[in-house]
C-alpha cells in the first residue's frame, strides 16, 4: 500500500571520486622515458647556451655557463653580438620555424589548445638550437621557455607515433614539458604545478600521474647529471623573524611586486605593437631587439644572459646599489623591448632577477631582516603577478633556494601580488599572445555544475517523445547525459530504471540540462542575508539584496 511519500531519490553507487582507467598506468608508463629524453634535451641545451655564450665572448671552447658580461669585452663585440644572434634567429624563423618565436609558453599553449598536441619535429630541434643562439649571444632571456617547448615537442612527437588519443598526446606534451623544467631547476613539485596551473587545464589523474611520472624521471636523470644542489643555494637561507610588522609590511611590498609585473608585461606587448608597425618584414625584428640588447649591455653589463650568477647576488645580499638599479631598470627594458621582437628566449630567469632586485631596492625602506629577505620575497612577488601561478611562483621559489622556512612570507608576497595583477590585467604574460591570435584560455577551474546534478532531478516523467534516441537512468549526472546526446547528436534523451531498461522513466532534454547551470549562475550571482538580528518587538528581520 502506497503510504504517500516520495520515493526516494536512486542512489548513484556507480559514479567514483575520479574517473580513470588502466589505461592510465599505460600513459604513465610511455610517459617515463619521455621524462628522460626531456632531462636530456634540458642538459643538452644548457651546453650549447655555455658553448656559445664561451664561443661569442671569450673566444674559447668550453660549455659551463658564464656570464657573457663577466669579463671585459670590446664594445663593438658587447654591441653587435646580440644583434647578429637576433639576425640569425630571424632567419631561422622565415626559412625554418615561425614556431620558435617567442618564449615557448604561449606555443605550447596554443598546441594543446588548438593544435590537437601536435607538435612538428623540426621545432624539436629549431626551438633550442634559436634559444642557444639567442642568450649565447647575449640575450637577457631564461632557458626554461625553450626547455619547456622542447620537451613538449618530444613528447608530442613520441604521440604522434602511437594510436593515441589528442588528450593522451596532450598528457604526453606536458609531461616532457614539465620534466624539462624540473630538469633545469631541480624544481618537481613547481614543474608539477606549473603543468597543472598552466598546461593541462585539468586535474585528473589520468594526466596528474603520468606528469609526475615524467617529472621524477627527468629529476632522477638531472641530479645523475648536475648534482641534487639547489640552483641558488644560500649558505644560510634567509628567515624572517617572526614578528606581525614583518608580515604586514610583506602586502606593500607584495603589491609593488604585482605593479612590477604589469609594467614589464605591458612593455612586452606594447613592444610587440611597436615592432608590428615597421615598414620591415618580421625577419629583421629579432635584429633590431639585439640592437637594443647591445645598447643596454653597454650600459650595464651583468642585464646580459641568463644572469644566474647576478641572481645569486642579489639574493645573499651582497648586491651593489649600482646592480640594483641597473637591473631593475636596464634589464626591465631590454628584456621586455627585446622580448617583443619576437626573438627566442624565456622569461622565468629574468623575472627572477627583477624581482629579486625590486625586493632588494624595498629592503632598505622595510622592517631589518637577514640578508636577502627581501630580495627573495620580491622575487616570489613578481613571479606571481607575471605568471599569475602563485602557487607555483610560491615552491618555485622554496625550491630554487631552499628557503622552506620562509614559506609564510613567500605566501603573503606571492598572493597580494596575484591578486594585484588579476584585478588589473585580463591577460598575462603568458596567454596575452595566445589572445592575440584570437584563441581564449581561462585560467580558472572548478567543478562542472553538470557533475553535481542528477537526470531525476530535471526530467520530465511520464511518456517518452517519439524519435528519443539515447538511453540514460536517472542515477546519471547530467555531465553524462550532455556527453551522451552530444556523441550521438541528439537532443533529447530517454530515462530507464538502471536495474530495468525496459521500465521508461521519462525523458531528459537539452533544454532541461540548462536547470544545473541556471542553478549555478543563481548560486553566483544572487546574494541574500541569511542570518538575521531580532528588532525590540523580538521579531527577526532578515534583509536580502540582488
Amino acid at each position: 500500500m502506497h503510504d504517500g511519500t516520495a520515493a526516494p531519490p536512486p542512489r548513484a553507487m556507480h559514479l567514483g571520486d575520479f574517473q580513470v582507467s588502466p589505461r592510465m598506468l599505460t600513459i604513465t608508463a610511455i610517459a617515463i622515458p619521455i621524462g628522460a629524453t626531456a632531462a636530456l634535451a634540458a642538459d643538452g641545451l644548457l651546453k650549447l647556451i655555455g658553448l656559445i655564450t664561451n664561443l661569442v665572448f671569450y673566444q674559447r671552447i668550453r660549455t659551463d655557463l658564464i656570464a657573457p658580461g663577466a669579463g671585459g669585452h670590446p664594445w663593438w663585440l658587447t654591441l653587435c653580438a646580440p644583434v647578429l644572434g637576433g639576425l640569425i634567429i630571424g632567419l631561422m624563423a622565415r626559412y625554418g620555424s615561425e614556431k620558435i618565436r617567442g618564449h615557448g609558453m604561449p606555443e605550447a599553449i596554443e598546441a594543446i589548445l588548438v593544435g590537437g598536441s601536435r607538435v612538428a619535429p623540426r621545432v624539436a630541434l629549431l626551438k633550442p638550437a634559436s634559444a642557444a643562439i639567442s642568450i649565447g649571444s647575449g640575450g637577457p632571456f631564461g632557458a626554461e621557455g625553450p626547455i619547456i617547448m622542447t620537451g613538449g615537442a618530444i613528447g608530442s612527437i613520441l604521440a604522434q607515433l602511437l594510436h593515441l588519443s589528442a588528450d593522451e598526446r596532450k598528457t604526453l606534451l606536458v609531461a616532457g614539458s614539465a620534466a624539462g623544467m624540473a630538469a633545469t631547476f631541480d624544481a618537481p613539485l613547481a614543474a608539477i604545478l606549473l603543468a597543472v596551473e598552466l598546461l593541462l587545464f585539468e586535474w585528473r589523474p589520468r594526466s596528474f600521474v603520468p606528469v609526475a611520472a615524467a617529472v621524477v624521471t627527468g629529476t632522477l636523470l638531472r641530479w645523475w647529471l648536475l648534482g641534487n644542489t639547489a640552483v641558488f643555494a644560500l649558505p644560510a637561507p634567509p628567515t624572517a623573524p617572526g614578528t606581525a610588522n614583518t608580515v604586514l609590511a610583506l602586502i606593500p611590498g607584495g603589491i609593488t611586486g604585482g605593479l612590477l609585473a604589469i609594467a614589464v608585461t605591458a612593455l612586452v606587448y606594447c613592444a610587440e605593437d611597436m615592432f608590428g608597425r615597421l615598414p620591415v618584414h618580421w625577419m629583421w625584428w629579432p635584429a633590431i631587439g639585439g640592437l637594443i640588447i647591445g645598447i643596454g649591455g653597454l650600459i650595464e653589463p651583468r642585464a646580459l644572459g641568463v644572469g644566474y650568477d647576478v641572481i645569486d647576488r642579489l639574493l645573499t645580499g651582497h648586491a651593489t646599489v649600482d646592480l640594483i638599479v641597473g637591473i631593475l631598470v636596464v634589464k626591465s627594458l631590454i628584456w621586455g623591448l627585446s622580448l617583443g621582437s619576437g626573438t627566442s628566449g624565456g622569461v622565468l630567469a629574468p623575472v627572477f632577477m627583477i624581482g629579486a632586485a625590486l625586493g632588494a631596492a624595498e629592503g632598505g625602506l622595510l622592517p631589518h631582516s637577514a640578508p636577502g629577505f627581501w630580495a627573495l620575497c620580491g622575487l616570489a612577488a613578481v613571479v606571481g603577478g607575471v605568471m599569475r601561478s602563485p602557487l607555483t611562483g610560491i615552491v618555485f621559489t622554496c625550491e630554487l633556494t631552499q628557503a622552506w622556512a620562509d614559506l609564510l612570507p613567500l605566501v603573503v608576497s606571492a598572493v597580494a601580488a596575484y591578486a594585484v595583477s588579476v584585478l588589473w590585467l585580463k591577460r598575462s604574460v603568458l596567454t596575452e599572445k595566445i589572445a592575440r591570435r584570437r584563441l581564449h584560455l581561462t585560467r580558472e577551474y572548478s567543478i562542472d555544475p553538470l557533475e553535481t546534478s542528477f537526470a531525476h532531478e530535471v526530467m520530465t516523467p511520464g511518456d517518452v517523445a517519439e524519435g528519443t534516441g539515447p538511453l540514460v537512468h536517472p542515477d546519471s549526472t547530467l555531465r553524462e547525459v550532455a556527453d551522451l546526446l552530444a556523441t550521438h547528436e541528439h537532443t533529447r534523451a530517454a530515462v530507464v530504471d538502471r536495474a530495468d531498461p525496459d521500465r521508461l522513466l521519462g525523458e531528459i532534454t537539452v533544454a532541461q540540462l540548462l536547470a544545473a547551470r541556471r542553478r549555478d549562475v543563481h548560486e553566483d550571482r544572487h546574494r541574500e542575508r541569511l542570518l538575521g538580528f531580532r528588532s525590540r518587538t523580538g521579531v527577526s528581520r532578515t534583509t536580502r539584496s540582488r
